[in-house]
């Protein structure tokens, strides 16, 4: 039962990729996103290139340039663009206001970095990633190596209850040197309030809050794939 339930997830996963990169066109730069609901898009664009499809990208993490390198993506470094024409990531959470969590794969500040820099954002997901209220998911928060300990402290005083993210026991390093801490609320959580305060915290670099920055939604259920458009 575990098994086909997870099957069934993935298949909801890969049809989104496929689905989104309906929307890549000849002449795009394209951002690719990162975790295991953009990997089905990478592998889709792929094809698509193989086939004959006239792009450039950039990638949002190093896994995920290393995907489509293999799969002979023509890749640019984010300092030879100066705007991207869409980008395309998963989510780990979206409330209907399209207020989103992610950084769940580690890739938070390169993927809102790629997002920023794009005229059209599309998140894909499956639907267990709709929530009335986002807050559950621990909400991931880059900070500075240096003094880390005094930034925890500072966010655990503001009762955000962070907690340090370890890979292998070891504290889990980011793509660009830096560290990650979880803050684990639960929903429903005041969004603005919680972006004053990360913004006023020294060491705080980026976080997992990506509040109403996409132009849609496409999302895979058990009856196909639905978009949602955000006007």
């Amino acid at each position: 039962m575990i098994t086909m339930v997870k099957d069934m997830q993935e298949n909801k996963k890969k049809i989104v990729g496929i689905k989104a990169a309906e929307y890549i066109k000849d002449g795009m730069i394209v951002g690719l996103g990162t975790g295991s609901t953009a990997k089905y898009l990478v592998e889709r664009v792929g094809e698509l290139v193989k086939d004959g499809l006239k792009i450039q990208a950039v990638a949002t993490s190093k896994a995920t340039e290393e995907q489509a390198r293999e799969l002979g993506i023509p890749l640019l470094d984010v300092n030879e663009v100066e705007y991207l024409d869409i980008a395309i990531d998963g989510v780990d959470e979206i409330d209907k206001d399209f207020n989103a969590t992610k950084g769940g794969g580690g890739a938070l500040f390169r993927e809102k970095i790629v997002a920023s820099l794009s005229k059209e954002v599309i998140w894909i997901m499956d639907d267990s990633k709709l929530v009335d209220a986002i807050g559950d998911f621990p909400l991931p928060v880059e900070i500075l190596p240096y003094g880390y300990k005094v930034t925890l402290k500072r966010l655990k005083d503001l009762g955000l209850n962070p907690v340090m993210r370890l890979k292998n026991n070891e504290l889990y390093v980011t793509d660009n040197g830096n560290y990650i801490a979880d803050l684990h609320m639960s929903a429903p959580v005041d969004v603005k309030d919680i972006k004053e305060k990360l913004d006023n915290t020294v060491g705080v670099l980026e976080t997992g809050q990506f509040l109403n920055m996409c132009n849609r939604i496409i999302v895979g259920t058990d009856d196909g794939v639905k978009i949602f458009e955000n006007k």
